[in-house]
């Protein structure tokens, strides 16, 4: 089973975070899925926000990116909508990521059918080369965490 996210330092993300906005072509992306959906139903693109704003702070840390609570809150309030809409979504899927990860970032189930296929030994092998689940290796390349099924087991 999937361990619960921990949430980075708060003073110190807020620090470096608070300042946050979509870069001008991130922003025409943003207005170009916000204006898909009809007049009152906006926040729907909140999902399509929360990858943008993530891959931008990838893009920024030179990682897969994440969402520090106060890019959430910027996101949130882009759409109009309570932050704890935004979080909700944002905790729910496990694409969101809501700590630093690494440049290259491993996922993996680990519940009983992905065990019997293997899984065990990929969480022996991260173990192994990256170290602990949900740290980032020194040089800031590798991480891992085991999420939940995707229920694609024949693959």
């Amino acid at each position: 089973m999937a361990d619960a996210v921990h949430i980075p330092d708060e003073a110190e993300v807020r620090a470096k975070w608070r300042g946050f906005k979509f870069t001008a072509a991130n922003k025409k992306t943003a207005d170009m899925y916000v204006a898909r959906y009809p007049d009152g139903r906006q926040q729907s693109a909140v999902m399509a926000l929360l990858d943008l704003a993530q891959r931008q702070v990838g893009e920024e840390t030179k990682t897969q990116g994440w969402l520090p609570v106060p890019v959430i809150e910027y996101v949130a309030a882009y759409l109009g909508m309570p932050y704890m809409r935004a979080y909700e979504v944002a905790t729910f899927y496990t694409m969101f990521n809501l700590q630093p990860v690494g440049e290259h970032f491993v996922q993996f189930c680990g519940t009983t059918p992905c065990a019997l296929r293997g899984a065990e030994a990929i969480r022996k092998v991260c173990e192994e080369v990256i170290g602990p689940q949900s740290t980032v290796t020194a040089d800031g390349k590798l991480s891992w965490l085991e999420v939940e099924c995707l229920g694609a087991c024949c693959n």
